[in-house]
């Protein structure tokens, strides 16, 4: 069986993950709380539709909550919080996980550190069909 689908009319015909609802090309990106939303418009060029948990007014939601909505809209959770790569063991997928195993980096630092890693992360996710992907830097 093959991975990829491919159906006129969803996700604008474009070939999808079987079962994911991610594009072959793009992922839709959820950072986390604790990454900064100023990362959007870096990232939305080449992961349109992604946001921040704050800016879909989860800001105070709980880690499940969270998690929830990323399942439901087809987003990937990227964060630095290891609750998230905990719930992906006992729950499964969707949704997938980038968990950003570093200190507290500067935005210029996390861009450059979700950007230079992208082949890694997209081969991990969209080809090996991880659940998570953890991903470290300086």
């Amino acid at each position: 069986m093959s991975r990829m689908t491919l159906v006129p009319g969803k996700r604008g015909g474009r070939p999808c993950i079987r079962g994911l609802r991610i594009t072959v090309y793009a992922m839709k990106l959820l950072l986390d709380e604790n990454l900064s939303r100023r990362l959007l418009p870096f990232l939305q060029p080449d992961e349109p539709g992604s946001t921040q948990v704050a800016l879909e007014g989860l800001g105070a939601a709980s880690d499940t909550q969270v998690w929830q909505f990323a399942r439901d809209q087809g987003f990937v959770i990227v964060t630095r919080d290891a609750d998230f790569e905990e719930l992906s063991l006992v729950w499964g997928q969707p949704p997938q996980v980038i968990w950003l195993r570093t200190q507290n980096l500067s935005r210029a630092a996390t861009l450059k550190l979700l950007l230079d890693g992208r082949p890694v992360i997209e081969d991990a996710l969209l080809t090996q069909a991880q659940a998570c992907v953890e991903v470290s830097g300086v």
